[in-house]
This record gives structure tokens, sequence and C-alpha cells, in this order.
């Protein structure tokens, strides 16, 4: 299995002969742009409906013929636009032949962002465990510390990508307390220095990580690890 960072909260995972983009936000990613014609792909995975999560999903899926799985309304926006799509809520999991992903709940809004400032509801936003060769990896999405992130651990983590950048989500201090109730094998650290008021030393997070006992590695863009 391997996981590569293109900024922000986007990666890509593969595995299985398999391969996930997770909140694609590539072509403007201010961390790095990324032509999404590269990065062919076969599941488009979306936590919620904020643009910094869902940029390049329709171009992803009509690209590559990509599969994109998005809480329900979320999910039947895109089945509008002609995209594939697979709709669970949060709790709820496909099984593939290849591994298993499992919607997890996230305390966070999501709504489209559209022109003039307005705003459409989306239902909730979410995250994803992805279970795969005997592994085990969980995307937080935009969310806050919440205790029943002791449940998304339980069976064991291998790898857990967490939001630092506070403001919008948790911060590094409740990020450090995430991995106590998770208890990952490791921790990669994301949503945060895309704007000013995301902030935030990943280093110091990995620092204070490590003084409870968690590990936490700090990709740099276009970094690529073996989970």
């Amino acid at each position: 299995m391997q996981l590569t960072y293109f900024g922000h909260s986007c990666f890509l995972l593969e595995t299985a002969g398999t391969r996930l983009v997770l909140d694609p936000y590539l072509k403007e990613n201010p961390h790095g742009a990324v032509d999404p014609a590269g990065v062919p792909c076969d599941f488009v995975l979306c936590s919620h409906a904020h643009d910094d999560h869902i940029a390049d999903a329709l171009n992803l899926a009509r690209l590559h013929g990509a599969t994109i799985v998005a809480p329900y309304e979320l999910a039947m926006h895109f089945a509008t636009q002609g995209a594939k799509t697979l709709d669970p809520m949060p709790g709820g999991s496909v099984n593939f032949p290849w591994g298993r992903i499992q919607m997890t709940p996230a305390l966070h809004s999501s709504a489209l962002e559209l022109p003039g400032g307005e705003t459409k509801s989306m239902g909730v936003a979410a995250g994803y465990v992805i279970r795969a060769e005997n592994r085990a990896v969980y995307h937080a999405g935009d969310t806050a510390l919440f205790s029943d992130m002791t449940l998304i651990g339980r069976g064991g983590l291998d790898l857990a990508l967490l939001p630092i950048g506070d403001f919008y989500t948790m911060g590094a201090d409740d990020a450090v307390e995430a991995l106590n109730l998770l208890r990952p094998r490791l921790a990669v650290p994301m949503h945060y220095n895309t704007s000013d008021r995301i902030k935030a030393d990943p280093h110091a997070f990995a620092t204070a990580s490590s003084r409870t006992g968690h590990t936490v590695r700090v990709l740099a863009t276009g970094e690529t690890i073996v989970i």
C-alpha cells in the first residue's frame, strides 16, 4: 500500500491494484498545482462539499471513469452531472474485491460554495476508513476532536490522516488528543498552511505527539510513503 500527498487534505492511496484519491484538490492546490489528467484513479473519496475537498472530483471521474464516493446529498449532486457515484452515510460501508471503504462521522459542515457568496447545504461531513491488504487507513476529513474517535480506532489503524490547522478544524493540541483516542501506528498531518487562518507548524505537532508515544511523519508535497 502506497500513499502520496498532494498538499492540503488531498492524497492518492494505491492498494491491491486500486487507486483512490481522497479529497481531490489538485489543479488549484496552493501547495502545488497538479493536472488531474496525470492522476489516474478508480475511486474519488470526498469528505464534504467545500471546494478545497471536491474541486477536481468531477474532472477525475470524467477523465478516468472513476467512481465518486461521498455522503448521500453530495453524491446525488455529482450523479446529476453524469458521474458514477456511491452514496453511503456515516457508519455505512461498501465492500469490494480489493477491500472495504467505511464512512465515519466528522464534526464539520458541508455546503457547496456558489457564486456571489451563497451556499447550498449538502448534508453531513464525513471521514473514511479504508481497509485493504491487511492495512487500515483513516482519513478524518475536516473535523473537530470527538470522543467517538476511540471507536474509529478499534481493531487498529496503521495510519491516521488528521487536520491540524485549527480555526475550521481541530488544531494541533486537539489532534494530539485525537491520537490518544485513535492509537494509529503512524499519523500524518493535513489541512494546514494553505491560508492565513490555518497556519500551523506540523513539526511542532510531531514533537508534541512524540511526547505521548505517537509517531508522526510530516510529508512534503508530492512525497510517497509505503504503509
